[in-house]
């Protein structure tokens, strides 16, 4: 049994991605990886694509796009390895939090233990 709203069909997302079942193997994309569009949807495009460029006028995460297509993220990653390649979409990746100085944690924790 299908889930409402989602259209898996297996050929639909077969032309969606023009056969392709898998985005490259140097693919930049994970789940949190943010996407910010470079330029207006073109007359022509494919739907989906110009979805994407109109949800990432501001950085949206790979997870959000795919929810907002209602698409599987593998077959959104194929959609914006395309956007990627033709230039029309940047790729950015969240900034890792700096691992703190642990001196200064245990500095810290001897600081708490006093109070």
């Amino acid at each position: 049994m299908s889930r409402p709203g989602r259209d898996d069909a297996p050929d639909r997302l077969y032309t969606v991605t023009q056969g392709r079942s898998r985005s490259g193997p140097d693919s930049p994309f994970d789940l949190v990886t943010l996407i910010v569009a470079e330029c207006e949807p073109g007359p022509g495009m494919q739907s989906e694509h110009t979805a994407i460029l109109r949800m990432t006028e501001a950085p949206t995460a790979v997870v959000e796009i795919a929810a907002e297509l209602r698409l599987p993220v593998s077959i959104t990653k194929i959609l914006l390895s395309d956007l990627h390649a033709a230039g029309r979409v940047s790729v950015r990746h969240p900034r890792k939090a700096a691992v703190p100085d642990p001196d200064i944690l245990e500095q810290v924790l001897v600081g708490l233990r006093n109070l």
